[in-house]
C-alpha cells in the first residue's frame, strides 16, 4: 500500500482541511508555507493510515517518533525533518485550541540537529596578500584597520561596528568590546592590528563628525554600517586578487583556526572569540588526524615508550 495514494479516511482529512482553512484565514501564513505544511501532514497521514490509525487522537510520541524515524530513513534531510515535525506540532495544537485533543503528543520529540558545515579559512599567505594594503586614502588606512583588527582579534561583524573610540587603549593593547548576549569581555589587539588603528586615529578626525563616538565612521560621518564593511572587504579581496570570497566571519575563522594550530589551547581562543561553550570553538578547528596523531605520539606516554623501543 503506498501512503501517497490510499485515500484518508474522513476522520483524518476533515481535521486537515481545517487546519489549512485555519491558516489561510487566521494565520496569514505565506502560500509556500501553507504548501509544505501540507504537503508534510498529507504525507505523514498517509503512513499513518498504513500503521493501521484511523483518527488523530490514536497518536501517541511513540507513534509521533516512528514517522520521525521513517522519515530518516526514507533520506529526508535535517531540515525537511525539522518541517515535518513543525507543521505536526502546529497542526495538534491547532485540535488543541479546538477542544479536539487534551495535548499534544509531538512537543517532545526533536528533529536531530543540522549539521553544521565549517566555516573556509584563509592560509597565511592569502591574509598577507589581503592586508598588503598602504594607501594614503583615509578610507583604505580605515578599511585595513578594520580587517587587521577583525583578523587581529578574531572580533565579530556586530562587535567591530558597535566599538567607540572610549572601549578602546591604545597604550594597553585592548578593546572592550560587546558580544551577544550582551556580555562584554575585554579582547587584546597588538601589533599591525594596534599600528593600523592608531594610523586610522590620526584621520579619523577628517571624516567623522564631531559628536560621533564610533571608532569606525563611513564617509558620511557616521557610524559604519555592517553592510558597508561587508561590502568593503568584498571590494578589497577583489583588488588584492585574493581567490577566496573574503568576508568578516571568514576574518574571525581565520584568526581562530590559525590560532588553534599555533597554539593548540582551545580554552584560551574560547575566551578571545566569546564563546559561552567551548563546543562552538571546537568547528573552527581545521586539525587533520595526522596532527592529531603526532600529538598523541609525542604527549602520550605509552606511545613514547614505544617510540623509544
Amino acid at each position: 500500500m503506498n501512503p501517497l495514494t490510499t485515500p484518508l479516511p474522513n476522520s483524518l482529512q476533515s481535521p486537515l482541511n481545517r487546519f489549512y482553512e485555519y491558516l489561510r484565514s487566521e494565520k496569514g501564513l505565506s502560500l509556500h508555507t501553507q504548501r509544505n505544511y501540507k504537503q508534510q501532514l498529507e504525507a505523514m497521514a498517509g503512513h499513518l493510515v498504513v500503521m493501521g490509525l484511523n483518527d488523530w487522537s490514536q497518536v501517541d510520541a511513540a507513534w509521533v517518533r516512528q514517522l520521525a524515524s521513517k522519515g530518516m530513513r526514507d533520506g529526508m534531510k535535517a531540515s525537511s525533518l525539522a518541517t515535518r515535525l513543525s507543521s505536526l506540532r502546529s497542526f495538534f495544537d491547532f485540535l488543541i485550541l479546538r477542544g479536539e485533543l487534551a495535548a499534544n503528543p509531538a512537543k517532545g520529540v526533536s528533529a536531530p540537529r543540522k549539521k553544521r558545515p565549517l566555516p573556509k579559512n584563509l592560509d597565511i599567505d592569502e591574509v598577507s596578500q589581503l592586508l598588503d594594503v598602504n594607501e594614503d586614502d583615509p578610507l583604505a588606512i580605515r578599511d585595513r584597520a578594520i580587517m587587521e583588527l577583525m583578523y587581529g582579534s578574531g572580533l565579530r561583524l556586530a562587535e567591530t561596528v558597535s566599538i567607540d573610540i572610549r572601549h578602546l587603549s591604545l597604550s594597553a593593547g585592548e578593546i572592550r568590546v560587546v558580544g551577544k548576549g550582551d556580555k562584554e569581555r575585554k579582547v587584546p589587539f597588538s601589533g599591525l592590528a594596534r599600528e593600523w588603528v592608531a594610523k586610522w586615529l590620526k584621520v579619523r578626525g577628517s571624516i567623522a563628525d564631531a559628536q560621533e563616538p564610533a571608532l569606525f565612521v563611513s564617509k558620511l560621518g557616521s557610524r559604519i554600517s555592517h553592510r558597508n564593511v561587508q561590502k568593503r572587504l568584498a571590494e578589497w579581496g577583489q583588488k588584492q586578487s585574493v581567490a577566496s570570497h573574503i568576508s568578516p566571519h571568514k576574518l574571525r575563522h581565520s584568526f581562530a583556526t590559525h590560532m588553534l594550530e599555533s597554539s593548540q589551547n582551545l580554552r584560551a581562543v574560547q575566551e578571545l572569540l566569546g564563546h559561552e561553550n567551548i563546543s562552538t570553538t571546537q568547528i573552527y578547528t581545521h586539525l587533520d588526524f595526522q596532527h592529531l596523531a603526532d600529538v598523541y605520539d609525542q604527549a602520550h606516554p605509552r606511545a613514547k615508550k614505544k617510540a623509544k623501543e
